[in-house]
């Protein structure tokens, strides 16, 4: 294991420790069952805030994402820390009150939590997309570039910069078979740098040509 995680692993179990010593230390063992309610609930509310993380939407907008869900935890936690403390303290002989009371913080968080992460969802999916036309389109940009410095020809020149100022420009947008027809222009793109390779005027013109309309129905 690396070090890291162990000071991660360490500092998880300092509230713990701590909290506990002092609950059992200054309280003893026996206790009202509201009591271990709170106490049961705060342990919950800790152990929700350290698996947060665990639930964040892996991708490029992680870092976004997970500030949300763990401001929503760590808020859930210093409520219930808060309204568990005035249990334990106040210790009442029905268990009824803190039970419902805490069961409403936690319905409230569940909510909160889960409502975030649904909306996440919708929202990383369509931006992923976005960054990837992004991505597909300055590889054909800078693939295009390099090719015209290896075209001779004028002609054909000319018919290659038309496709790459289109890829240029191309505005970023996100349709459900675009990535399949990104994949089939990086395709005619590899054609076209065979045939400039090869010296071939009217192939790769041809290809050009071609190749142009496709970027032009993105």
């Amino acid at each position: 294991m690396k070090k890291i995680s162990v000071l991660w692993i360490i500092l998880d179990l300092i509230f713990l420790v701590v909290f506990n010593a002092i609950f059992f230390v200054a309280g003893g063992a026996e206790h009202s069952v509201s009591v271990w309610i709170s106490y049961g609930f705060i342990h919950f509310a800790y152990f929700m805030l350290l698996l947060t993380p665990f639930l964040i939407r892996s991708g490029k907008s992680a870092s976004v994402f997970g500030f949300a869900l763990y401001s929503i935890s760590a808020v859930y936690f210093f409520v219930e820390f808060a309204a568990g403390l005035v249990f334990i303290f106040i210790s009442p002989e029905g268990y009824t009150s803190a039970l419902l009371v805490q069961l409403c913080i936690a319905a409230i968080y569940g909510i909160m939590l889960i409502s975030h992460m649904i909306a996440n969802e919708h929202t990383a999916e369509p931006e992923e997309k976005r960054q990837d036309t992004i991505a597909s389109t300055k590889l054909m940009s800078a693939k295009l570039k390099s090719l015209l410095g290896r075209i001779s020809d004028k002609d054909a020149k000319k018919k290659v910069e038309r496709v790459y100022d289109t890829v240029r420009t191309l505005p970023v947008q996100s349709r459900p078979n675009l990535a399949q027809m990104e994949n089939h222009i990086l395709q005619s793109i590899n054609e076209l740098e065979d045939a400039i390779s090869r010296g071939d005027k009217e192939r790769t013109i041809t290809l050009a040509s071609s190749l142009l309309q496709e970027v032009k129905s993105l």
